[in-house]
């Protein structure tokens, strides 16, 4: 009748992570990232898993269009040195392994990438641009 056919509870969650989305710091934002990534791929893996291909192929793309855009387009090669060099490879094998899974439907490679997400995902949480700014 109005012209919308969403839940009001997404249409909630989605305007809340807006909201968070344009008041985050810098580190907060790449934190957000990891977050979505790390998300695309959980429900990718569920649908790997019950046959649903096409949801699969979506939440993969939209993991890899996160790690390419988002994640390897934040790095600052020049600033960052060898370390960001590395993690740009690194993001450029986690690209290389969602398109792996998603082609050979290969929920073990799903759960590597997701891995090594985490871990860097770890990093970041553990990093406190506060304190770092009072040095």
């Amino acid at each position: 009748m109005f012209g919308s056919n969403k839940n009001p509870t997404h249409a909630y969650a989605e305007l809340a992570r807006e909201s968070d989305i344009r008041a985050a710091s810098p580190h907060r934002l790449i934190i957000l990232l990891f977050e979505g990534a790390q998300s695309a791929i959980a429900v990718a893996r569920v649908h790997a898993v019950e046959g649903h291909f096409a949801e699969r192929g979506s939440h993969i793309t939209k993991a890899i269009d996160i790690i390419a855009n988002g994640l390897k387009a934040s790095l600052d090669i020049q600033a960052g040195g060898e370390l960001a060099g590395r993690l740009a490879a690194l993001y450029d094998y986690m690209v290389s392994r969602l398109l792996w899974a998603n082609m050979k439907n290969d929920v073990p490679t799903l759960d590597e990438v997701q891995s090594l997400l985490g871990e860097i995902h770890d990093a970041w949480r553990q990093i406190n641009p506060d304190k770092q700014q009072q040095r």
